[in-house]
């Protein structure tokens, strides 16, 4: 531009820093501002609901067991991952996730579709020992799961606490919460959390 100084703005520090300023100002509320006018940033996806209890006790095992830190649960728009796993991803599916398993480590495989493409017993046998089912599996086995009792003492307490997060839980279903999850296993609930992965888009259909 003629006329205007370069050399004396790299020069003057504070002038640098004052301009910058404006300029990434600027930016932001051109990038920010608009967000304010939009009732939500996330499309809604039609079949998304809430956990139910046990499926809700299955995703803290699954949490606790650090299943996570080998299975990813985002399925990226790349036509070899639609492929081998299913629909890619939309942010509207983890609208109940606190937090997200979106992960990027896959030593095993993405898990956010492998709700439904299984059966429960093949699950309960692949946790039993995974070698049985897939004989190159590296993934340790979860034999004790099958002996623990799920956690029913505090079920509805966390319901609650999600209700005050915005999850719509409805007050008939955190009082039936202790009995979906009393009597059942730690297998039973991460089975029931698994099977729920990804199954909201055929809910939507």
């Amino acid at each position: 531009m003629r006329g205007f100084n370069h050399g004396f703005v790299e020069r003057n520090a504070t002038l640098l820093l004052i301009l910058t300023l404006i300029v990434v100002s600027i930016g932001g509320i051109i990038e920010i501002a608009p967000l304010f006018w939009l009732e939500n940033t996330i499309e809604k996806v039609s079949g998304v609901r809430p956990y139910a209890p046990l499926e809700l006790a299955g995703r803290d095992i699954y949490v606790r067991e650090g299943c996570y830190n080998c299975h990813s649960q985002m399925v990226r728009p790349f036509r070899a991952e639609v492929e081998r796993y299913g629909p890619y991803s939309v942010a509207g599916e983890f609208v109940y996730d606190r937090p997200f398993q979106w992960g990027s480590k896959r030593t095993g495989p993405d898990l956010h579709r492998v709700g439904g493409r299984y059966s429960d017993e093949w699950h309960r046998l692949h946790l039993l020992d995974p070698r049985n089912l897939v004989p190159e599996s590296n993934m340790p086995a979860y034999p004790w799961l099958a002996k623990t009792p799920a956690n029913a003492a505090d079920i509805e307490a966390k319901l609650r606490a999600l209700r005050l997060l915005g999850v719509p839980y409805s007050d008939k279903e955190i009082a039936g919460a202790h009995a979906e999850v009393a009597g059942r296993t730690e297998m039973d609930a991460l089975i029931a959390y698994l099977q729920n992965l990804g199954i909201a888009n055929k809910r939507s259909n």
